[in-house]
């Protein structure tokens, strides 16, 4: 007998749920009372139990919304004894009976990646408990505030989860264990099925995991535009995995060797208030980066006294360099001779001027840095990351230039080390390469400024007494006031302003 489990009433004023994640998987024997899926409302996550034991029917795959009182799935009521096990069940376990046990149990740790990163969250396990694994095969990705990685296994064995997908855990606390054995290497995966060793079988239905993304793949996703169904997955089932969404181009869908538009929603269409202008609305999860992010920009509004002068630039001196260089530039150099450089070139000089912009403080006490590690606001596809340019104040405008390219490409395709990340001591931020006219940029904490750069328009301004039509671009710079005074923030603009409208004294230091 199927007994069906229906989305339970979880607030008088909730109507619909969403399936966070699922414990087991299709077909999985489940017992009376275990936790087998995690629901989500727009108020909390709740667990939801098996009410008999039996084996599990998914009738609702991840991330989808239902109605209270809707179908989620149904179990099969059976005992262990009775329980159908599959074609690779029984493979693993004789490849398990041929394998010996070393006796040795290796445990795997959170491990430390970054200075600034006390804790981590599995965002989800890539083998499941019990299954054999490989050295150096991708067990699990981990996500911090910053980035994610993937945890791979540190010996050959039999895996033993320790914590949930979704847990977050302190650097070095316990993730899993492998049970070290020898023997005959692990099941691979994305192999063609093993042969039928059981006579007649029905074929195997697709099971939840088909075409489904993971945690990380999900938020590339998200930010391209694209369903689960634009791609096809190189995962176990067809998961859709990190490496997929990251190489996936938005507004086509693969299927096969063939390429064609997207197909419609299958979603059911929300209500319409006039006649072809749907209201549609979707629901996405806060990301870790995300969360780090709000968490951070609330606080340095809460903690600091945070100002913001303004100055304008006559950018025509720069442009006009720009345009008799730079062939020769990229045809010396093989990088473009960008506004970037000439930025960061009038920072560092400015900042040594005035020490205390390029400062911080830390408790009682100010720390002044004789270096200057530019960090530069680059948009990538997780969100806005800051690396960081070492030792800006020693580099040519080619090696600035360089610099700003590596950084900028490794963040469009998340492959920025968590060192390249930290312990910038002043940041530059374009707003003006999305059109920008004026902004008043936060501080990235624990530094003491910001610089912001904006669009450059044509302006008419006063010289000589006569009107003329000059490229202008509004500068600002938003400060920390307890530690940087107004004198000292309008004079190291000034001084920014005064180098890059004469590039010359960038060239003398003058």
């Amino acid at each position: 007998m199927a007994i069906e489990i229906k989305a339970p009433q979880v607030g008088e004023s909730i109507t619909e749920v969403t399936i966070a994640k699922w414990m087991r998987s299709d077909g999985d024997f489940v017992e009376m009372d275990e936790v087998i899926c995690e629901l989500e409302s727009e108020k909390a996550t709740f667990e939801l139990n098996a009410e008999v034991a039996g084996i599990l029917k998914i009738k609702v795959r991840e991330g989808d919304t239902v109605q209270v009182g809707e179908i989620i799935c149904s179990i099969e009521e059976s005992s262990m004894k009775g329980r159908p096990i599959k074609k690779e069940e029984i493979t693993e376990q004789k490849i398990m009976e041929k394998a010996e046990k070393t006796g040795k149990i290796i445990e795997m740790k959170v491990p430390a990646v970054g200075e600034s990163i006390t804790e981590v969250t599995i965002s989800a396990w890539i083998r499941q408990d019990g299954e054999m694994v490989d050295l150096d095969e991708v067990i699990a990705e981990i996500e911090s505030e910053k980035a994610t990685f993937e945890l791979t296994a540190e010996a050959k064995g039999i895996l033993h989860q320790k914590v949930k997908a979704g847990t977050t855990l302190e650097i070095g606390g316990l993730i899993c264990t492998i049970e070290e054995i020898t023997g005959p290497p692990p099941v691979l995966k994305d192999k063609s099925p093993p042969p039928d060793i059981s006579g007649d079988q029905e074929p195997e239905k697709p099971t939840y995991s088909d075409g489904h993304p993971s945690p990380a793949a999900a938020k590339i996703m998200a930010e391209k535009g694209l369903r689960p169904g634009d791609i096809i997955g190189s995962g176990p089932g067809g998961r859709i995995l990190k490496d997929d969404a990251l190489k996936a181009a938005p507004g086509k869908t693969v299927v096969g060797q063939q390429e064609a538009m997207p197909a419609a929603s299958t979603a059911p269409a929300a209500k319409e208030v006039r006649q072809g202008f749907p209201r549609n609305e979707s629901r996405q999860k806060l990301s870790q980066l995300r969360k780090t992010v709000s968490r951070r920009l609330v606080a340095v509004k809460n903690e600091t006294a945070m100002l913001t002068t303004f100055n304008e630039v006559n950018m025509a001196a720069i442009m006009d360099l720009r345009k008799k260089y730079k062939e020769s530039f990229k045809e010396k150099y093989g990088v473009n001779l960008g506004f970037m450089s000439f930025f960061a070139k009038a920072c560092c000089i400015a900042l040594q001027e005035w020490p205390s912009v390029n400062a911080k403080i830390d408790g009682d006490e100010i720390i002044y840095n004789d270096y200057c590690d530019i960090s530069i606001a680059v948009s990538a596809p997780k969100g806005l990351v800051v690396p960081v340019i070492r030792n800006a104040e020693s580099l040519t405008f080619f090696e600035i230039e360089k610099e700003v390219l590596d950084l900028a490409t490794k963040a469009r395709d998340n492959k920025l080390s968590m060192e390249e990340m930290t312990g910038g001591t002043f940041t530059i931020t374009n707003g003006g390469v999305f059109g920008s006219m004026l902004s008043t940029p936060i501080i990235n904490a624990p530094q003491s400024a910001i610089l912001g750069m904006h669009n450059i328009v044509e302006r008419p301004v006063v010289e000589n007494g006569e009107i003329v039509v000059r490229p202008v671009m509004y500068l600002a710079l938003s400060y920390d006031h307890r530690i940087i005074d107004g004198r000292e923030s309008v004079s190291f603009l000034v001084r920014v302003k005064q180098l890059l409208e004469d590039p010359s004294r960038l060239l003398l230091e003058i």
